[in-house]
């Protein structure tokens, strides 16, 4: 069919139709791309509204735009223009939502609402050595208090030791119509939040296991399950705290993450600024049931408490036994493939949101968290084993530590104890210690 018939029809469509089309070949791509169609859908879309009772048609609207500024742009200009105007009404759109926040949390009050008008999805994209892509949709999510917890699984799992990366990417309808059910068919936008190795599946990172399988966890958040048999992938859960999470879903691009704005510090002139006036709220969770569930407030450090780059902050004292806190229930991390499910005992997921004085989100993460034996407690007063539980990146350190009471036959939380980078605290506060 001549390229000015097909031209003929393609006027007749709208946006989405259009970008669909434009996947259809490298034909139909390139006249998919012309000017003169996206101008025409750019003006009907983002011509100023008039008032007079006489109401211009969009071709006499389209007509209106001077011809050089279709014929002096590359092919695509006016498509890439609509494009990135509906984008920035997304942005807004968003921003609108996620505008109240909850002063107790300092997270947004309407998260859960955002994810839902913007069609807010995540898939995971596993890249082969030799280039190869398999994208894969999710399959299951849980919302929690302050985390969104996501699996993958299936029988379709390319085999692992081609594998090479894995992209974790957040996937939006191009264009969202709030009036809408947001459709899987359309044009949708990737947004990348991070980029695994997948030859890290080692030893090192095995965080637990049953008689089915092992389960690795990559920072931040990923937690990847392998059969033992086969040592093939068996799923895949993420794990995605509240704080930026729409922005970081939505604003990036399919190759690089969304940047966080630059965070302006709020000076003051207390000798121990930055120090003081913490807020933590910590949960350990797996499958909706939730083993702890706490809030500490009015938290601080000294200067004296500063060392090898951190500062030290004691939430819970091992010499305090009134701030001594129960695990509630069986600790364990739920796990669900297509055919088999389980429960790796001593794992959980760890969501952590500690505040500034001002009440700002100043660290948190959502992680997969494990266990791990101690020797025999010194204290008189405990009869049980003594574990802990340790988190590490870029941002700081959590240690808690706990004892088996075999009499109530629940762990106790005796210690826990946050370390926070030096650096971290300097960008935020403007200090120099």
């Amino acid at each position: 069919m001549p390229s000015e018939v097909l031209l003929k029809i393609f006027c007749n469509l709208d946006a989405v139709t259009l970008l669909c089309t434009g996947c259809v070949n490298r034909r139909f791509y390139h006249l998919a791309n012309d000017n003169f169609l996206w101008i025409r859908i750019y003006s009907a879309a983002f011509s100023p509204k008039r008032s007079n009772w006489k109401v211009n048609s969009v071709e006499k609207t389209t007509g209106s735009v001077n011809v050089l500024s279709v014929k002096d742009k590359e092919a695509g200009y006016w498509k890439k223009e609509y494009i990135a105007k509906q984008r920035a009404r997304v942005r807004a759109a968003l921003a609108q939502v996620l505008k109240p926040v909850n002063p107790y949390t300092g997270l947004p009050v309407k998260t859960k609402e955002a994810v839902r008008i913007s069609g807010l999805g995540w898939v995971i994209i596993l890249r082969e050595k030799n280039g190869k892509e398999y994208i894969m949709e999710h399959i299951d999510l849980s919302i929690n208090d302050s985390s969104v917890t996501i699996m993958w699984y299936g029988k379709t799992w390319p085999r692992l030791a081609t594998l090479s990366t894995l992209d974790l990417c957040g996937v939006t309808p191009v264009f969202m119509d709030q009036s809408k059910t947001p459709s899987k068919n359309g044009p949708r936008w990737h947004s990348l939040i991070a980029k695994y190795n997948l030859s890290n599946l080692t030893e090192s990172t095995m965080i637990g296991g049953d008689r089915l399988l092992r389960i690795f966890c990559l920072c931040p958040g990923l937690l990847v399950g392998l059969w033992k048999r086969e040592e093939e992938l068996a799923f895949v859960m993420a794990n995605l705290h509240f704080h930026q999470l729409v922005e970081k879903s939505t604003l990036g691009s399919a190759t690089v993450p969304y940047e966080l704005p630059p965070h302006t510090p709020l000076l003051d002139d207390n000798p121990e600024y930055g120090l003081h006036g913490y807020q933590l709220h910590i949960d350990m969770h797996s499958g909706g049931i939730f083993y702890l569930c706490g809030t500490f407030r009015n938290l601080f450090t000294k200067k004296g408490y500063v060392e090898d780059g951190y500062v030290k902050i004691v939430v819970i004292s091992f010499k305090n036994n009134t701030e001594h806190l129960p695990l509630i229930g069986k600790v364990g991390l739920s796990w669900r493939t297509d055919i088999f499910d389980g429960c790796i005992k001593s794992c959980s997921i760890m969501d952590t949101t500690l505040l500034d004085e001002h009440g700002r989100p100043f660290w948190c993460f959502s992680s997969p968290v494990r266990m791990r034996a101690l020797g025999p407690s010194d204290g008189p007063s405990f009869l049980g084993q003594t574990s802990c539980v340790d988190y590490v990146d870029s941002e700081g350190r959590v240690h808690v530590e706990l004892v088996w009471i075999k009499e109530t036959e629940e762990y106790f939380i005796v210690s826990l104890v946050l370390y926070l980078r030096i650096a971290k605290i300097n960008r935020w506060f403007g200090t120099a210690y």
